[in-house]
């Protein structure tokens, strides 16, 4: 569905993603992971369009992503950031309908449309006439989704989509999220820095370090046959363990 063949960007000299080719099969759930500055954002926004590569091809489909079709082909792509990324002014309908409205998409389309992704994403539909300000940051993060939805477009591309949220709303939107992913079967490429969010919604994790791919498989992979000492490594230090309890049962 997606792919990159050889892409790799620098900036100044300093190498953020080194030359690297991986396709993202149709209906499968890839999670980039890896520390900060690993380049896996980098890669992201590449196939996003939103940043053009120093080097190699997009392909979205069989075709090859240009200046002169990339935005006709984001039309195929939905894109989430932290926070949702909303535009203030407008309502939270009104994020979602943005696109679909500079299309000038009908309203009869539209309308049923929204409502149908509220649904699905389970917000509450009095909460669409509020403005962002007015929403925590799970409902803010639903309207993000719903944006990224409202095309029904055939990739999905989540970046850090869940990271500034408490853990208890980012437990229950990790829950809804594999719910969708699993009932809407799109191609799902979701950037994060937690092995057990891309152990809980991918099919496929890639381990990125210092802008290149270090391992790519299921979890099973990483954990029994890791490609090198660094991969053990990762996966072991994002097991903190509890601190010792003291006597009388508290931390």
């Amino acid at each position: 569905m997606i792919r990159v063949e050889n892409v790799s960007k620098a900036y100044g000299g300093r190498v953020a993603l080194a030359p690297t080719s991986l396709d993202f099969r149709p209906g499968t759930t890839t999670v980039l992971i890896g520390p900060s500055g690993c380049g896996k954002s980098t890669l992201l926004r590449i196939m996003m369009g939103l940043i053009h590569p120093d080097s190699g091809r997009v392909f979205v489909g069989e075709r090859e992503l240009s200046p002169d079709n990339v935005n006709e082909l984001r039309h195929r792509m939905g894109y989430v950031i932290q926070d949702g990324g909303l535009f203030p002014h407008l309502t939270a309908a009104g994020n979602v309908a943005l696109l679909a409205r500079f299309l000038k998409r009908p309203d009869a389309e539209i309308e049923p449309r929204v409502a149908e992704l509220a649904e699905v994403v389970q917000l509450s539909p009095d909460l669409l006439a509020r403005h962002p300000k007015d929403l925590s940051g799970g409902q803010r993060q639903r309207v993000g989704l719903m944006r990224a939805l409202m095309l029904d477009p055939e990739i999905v591309l989540l970046d850090e989509p869940l990271g500034a949220l408490d853990p208890i709303t980012r437990s229950e939107l990790q829950a809804q999220l594999k719910a969708i992913f699993g009932g809407i079967r799109k191609t799902v490429v979701l950037v994060t820095h937690d092995m057990g969010e891309a152990a809980y919604l991918g099919d496929d994790i890639v381990l990125m370090r210092e802008g290149r791919v270090v391992q790519r498989g299921p979890l099973a992979d990483l954990l029994e046959r890791p490609a090198e000492g660094y991969v053990t490594d990762f996966i072991r230090a994002q097991r903190s363990p509890l601190p010792p309890l003291a006597e009388g049962g508290r931390p």
